[in-house]
């Protein structure tokens, strides 16, 4: 007979070997191993989209099970994305190059609405001109407007991650929004200001930090829980901060949410005023 005690000094022993095992993983090789799944699952479902004539017609229910196939594993690459450059961030790994946030901004937010918004409309949306774009979008409820001045402008800071953090705004708004969505892009002397703002059912006050918390998720004043992983959100103040900028909130109940992140326009800047 196993006497209770051994027993317990057992099953302690086993789970610190995993808690180890668990601390051994490299996370950027395992979403390096995740991403070819995905890919793969990503290529199949548009493969049988968009090649009726090889692979024949699908019928409304093949077709909408395949959509959904599709932003599921758009939803599970940005999930990879969001932790690998949250731990990159944290390790002080920056990647800089020259890029125009204007466009970054139209890019980011399509992507977002393929993968939060159904249907076949939301998908690859491209125009040749803007104002043909903003006019789509404001078909869609959203409504973008950025200032003149940073039109066309570049800044020299860490791409890959102000397209995570820009994302998870976009993807936050519109999957809580009523019906609107307004988005405004402005520049105050060395910081871009990216409002993100929706009509859903807000934010209690106390709760406002909360939300930037993993793992923790939101009930509001509708019931509504805020789903997912709790990483989102988090990932993208994390990184912000990281960058010498920050994500503040301003809501309450009944009146929809604001995101503001405030993004410094050089990274380098920001690291030589980090290490005076």
């Amino acid at each position: 007979m196993i006497k209770h005690g051994k027993f317990m000094e057992n099953e302690k022993s086993e789970t610190e070997k995993q808690d180890h095992l668990y601390r051994e993983i490299q996370i950027e090789f395992l979403i390096h191993e995740l991403k070819d799944p995905i890919a793969v699952i990503d290529a199949g479902a548009r493969l049988l989209l968009e090649n009726i004539d090889k692979c024949g017609v699908l019928t409304a229910r093949q077709e909408k099970v395949l959509r959904r196939i599709l932003r599921s594993a758009k939803k599970a690459e940005g999930m990879l994305h969001d932790i690998l450059e949250t731990g990159r961030s944290k390790a002080g790994c920056f990647s800089c190059c020259r890029f125009k946030p204007d466009e970054v901004l139209y890019d980011v937010l399509i992507d977002s609405m393929e993968t939060i918004l159904s249907g076949s409309s939301y998908e690859q949306k491209k125009y040749e001109y803007k104002d043909e774009l903003i006019k789509w979008l404001a078909g869609q409820g959203v409504s973008l407007d950025i200032a003149p001045g940073i039109m066309g402008e570049e800044i020299e800071q860490d791409e890959t991650k102000f397209r995570q953090i820009a994302g998870n705004l976009f993807k936050n708004a519109l999957y809580y929004r009523a019906g609107q969505v307004e988005i405004n892009l402005n520049r105050k002397d060395d910081f871009l200001i990216l409002n993100v703002s929706d009509d859903g059912p807000g934010i209690e006050p106390e709760d406002h930090q909360n939300i930037f918390k993993r793992y923790i998720k939101v009930e509001n004043h509708s019931g509504l829980k805020r789903k997912g992983h709790g990483i989102g959100l988090a990932g993208a103040l994390v990184m912000a901060r990281c960058l010498g900028g920050n994500i503040e909130i301003e809501s309450r109940r009944g009146k929809g949410a604001k995101f503001r992140l405030i993004f410094p326009v050089s990274i380098k800047a920001q690291m030589d005023l980090q290490n005076i």
